[in-house]
């Protein structure tokens, strides 16, 4: 079963940046994009595991900053011309504060 779990004001997220949420199938980056939009994906980049959460958002996308992957923060889906996919957790901003759709 899964539920809305609050995380944090929006602003404790750096624009265009990521915060880290250790969780028990693995870690969760949290980033805001330059709109205030927030995405939810499982911190290790498809190709070789890298930290999105140090990658560089562009747009509403980040780039892995092992080897310069680029996946959508929407879907977790990587950009052509590679291919894979990353675990999304679907987010949302409510009167300033972050929620993440966990398992309980």
């Amino acid at each position: 079963m899964r539920s809305w779990h609050k995380l944090c004001r929006l602003e404790e997220i750096p624009l265009r940046g990521s915060r880290v949420l250790p969780n028990s199938g693995g870690s969760i980056a949290v980033f805001r994009a330059a709109d205030d939009t927030v995405f939810a994906l499982r911190d290790a980049c498809p190709h070789k595991g890298g930290p999105l959460s140090q990658g560089i958002v562009h747009g509403h996308r980040v780039t892995c900053p092992l080897h310069g992957w680029n996946v959508e923060l929407v879907s977790g889906e990587v950009c052509a011309p590679d291919s894979g996919h990353t675990e999304s957790f679907p987010a949302k901003v409510e009167q300033g504060v972050v929620f993440l759709e966990l398992d309980e």
